[in-house]
């Protein structure tokens, strides 16, 4: 019989209604109803063409050819045991791979980091850059932080208020020109007159006097509160923020769901 067609739920219920001879217990153990067990023996009878159990006055007895077969059942599901225990071993490794733009960890996530690791010391980071098209497998990511509308096909969080902030340098004019960058590259009121390959890079610019520029709230929120650059207007919100997301498997990992907790706390 190839891997493929093992008939590995009913072998999994003979296990389990061997060490027991009862299919009410092992019903119970595996959660599902007495009939379910019995129609997984039945099953498994029908596609091995021999009878697995036989009742007597005594109560459930197997059969010589399911005894046969019990012990290199149970010990491929012991292997199978270890196996998911070595995968488990690997994913509990204390290295993260993120993948973020480098202008958000600068500002926003490598402070979070460093208190992260302050109460985790063993942990190391591996940062690789924030494309919104790296591949999780081929990158080997355990998270990435993106900005986007939404997690859209993965698992994700919010981080922060999706918001929108319009900055300058203190004595910059009203209508200095716009700094652009690939979030906000046509700023409302005209074409950027400068323009960047990120937010952070624009703050830069804002900061130098080079214009004004439309910018994540949360990347500015630092140099606006020691004064080196200025709010023009209030924050207004956005239909994009920081996502942290993650590919289900990845986001079910214990390593990575207590990093997603420290930093969406």
């Amino acid at each position: 019989m190839k891997r493929t067609h093992l008939p590995l739920n009913g072998l999994r219920v003979l296990d389990a209604a061997a060490r027991h001879l009862s299919f009410t217990r092992a019903a119970d153990e595996l959660a599902v109803t007495p009939a379910a067990v019995g129609q997984q023996i039945r099953a498994l009878e029908d596609l091995l063409g021999v009878v697995l159990f036989r009742r007597t006055s005594k109560g459930l007895e197997l059969t010589d050819e399911a005894s046969a077969g019990l012990d290199a059942i149970r010990e491929g599901f012991l292997r199978f045991e270890e196996g998911v225990q070595a995968m488990q071993a690997g994913q509990s490794s204390h290295v993260y791979t993120i993948a973020c733009p480098r202008d958000f960890f600068a500002a926003w996530l490598s402070p979070r980091l460093a208190d992260f690791r302050a109460g985790n010391p063993q942990m190391r980071f591996s940062l690789v850059g924030g494309d919104a098209d790296v591949d999780f497998t081929e990158a080997n990511l355990d998270l990435a932080v993106r900005w986007a509308e939404g997690p859209g096909d993965l698992e994700g969080v919010s981080l922060g208020a999706a918001t929108m902030i319009t900055v300058a340098a203190p004595d910059a004019a009203p209508d200095s020109p716009w700094i652009g960058w690939p979030g906000d590259p046509t700023p409302e009121g005209g074409e950027a007159g400068f323009s960047v390959g990120d937010a952070g890079t624009a703050i830069s610019a804002a900061r130098a006097g080079l214009g004004r520029a439309n910018v994540p709230f949360m990347l500015a929120e630092g140099p606006l509160s020691s004064g080196r650059i200025v709010a023009l207007g209030e924050p207004q919100v956005s239909r994009r923020g920081y996502w942290l997301v993650a590919p289900p498997p990845q986001w079910r990992q214990k390593k990575v769901k207590a990093l997603v907790a420290a930093l969406s706390s």
